[in-house]
């Protein structure tokens, strides 16, 4: 059982209300009270961690600005060794991220593909050897997602049929729902990947370009391999574009 042992009112109710969501079984103490005998996690603020720490149990110490890290953990902890933190994504112009302790999806998310890598990194800080696994479809992409995490195992997952069939008010949900099939299968350990866009990738960048401009103007052919490659996005590439003088719309 979680217990939840601080007087810090702030981190209290963030903590007890994330556990509610996850309609997980909990009682809270204050912080110099006996544990319960059926604990087996504590939750506790910084400022009482040294009343708790000398217990048997494992103690999380939580910050009032980040309570669902904190019931993460303790949730983690309770599944035992089954709760492996693994993050699934499922790319795109806003990928799909789905993180799972062991079986048991604990956060979804659905961002912007430059938003992407922070929000991973922040949902594998401080776990416990944590894996993410990447579709290789959008392979521009999950190209740049894959090269952009450091400091994390990174697999490659053939995403051939892991979006599901949505019926009637699920819509919107699919790539959510494909990062966690994603998140489930073993891939391939990956530490970077190369690419050579198509020409048909490199003319939708192009395309896309002209879109943006306000002038109608579409960026060059190595601009848009720096785009395809994630060194630049699209208002980046548009503002060297304008830098060098390149006036003349490119057309092909």
């Amino acid at each position: 059982m979680i217990v939840v042992a601080t007087s810090d009112f702030e981190l209290y109710h963030g903590v007890v209300n994330e556990l509610r969501d996850r309609s997980a079984t909990f009682t809270t103490v204050e912080p110099d009270e006996a544990l319960p005998d059926a604990t087996t996690v504590v939750i506790t603020g910084p400022d009482h961690d040294e009343d708790v720490s000398a217990t048997s149990v494992t103690t999380i110490v939580a910050s009032p600005d980040e309570p669902r890290r904190a019931v993460d953990q303790a949730l983690t902890a309770v599944r035992g060794e089954g709760g492996r933190t693994i993050v699934g994504v499922d790319p795109g112009k806003k990928p799909g991220i789905a993180v799972l302790a062991g079986e048991t999806v604990v956060a979804a998310f659905q961002v912007p593909l430059g938003d992407a890598v922070d929000v991973i990194e922040r949902e594998v800080d401080d776990a416990a050897d944590p894996i993410v696994r990447i579709g290789d479809g959008a392979r521009l992409q999950s190209t740049k997602l894959v090269n952009d995490l450091e400091d994390v195992r990174v697999e490659l997952v053939d995403e051939t049929a892991t979006t599901p069939y949505l019926g009637t008010g699920a819509r919107g949900m699919e790539d959510v729902l494909a990062a966690v099939n994603i998140a489930r299968l073993e891939g391939e350990v990956v530490d970077g990947r190369e690419i050579e866009p198509t020409a048909g990738e490199l003319q939708v960048i192009k395309d896309r370009s002209r879109e943006h401009s306000e002038t109608n103007r579409a960026i060059d052919e190595m601009l848009a391999r720096r785009v395809a490659a994630g060194e630049l996005t699209i208002e980046e590439a548009l503002s060297e574009h304008r830098s060098r003088g390149d006036d003349a719309d490119e057309l092909s």
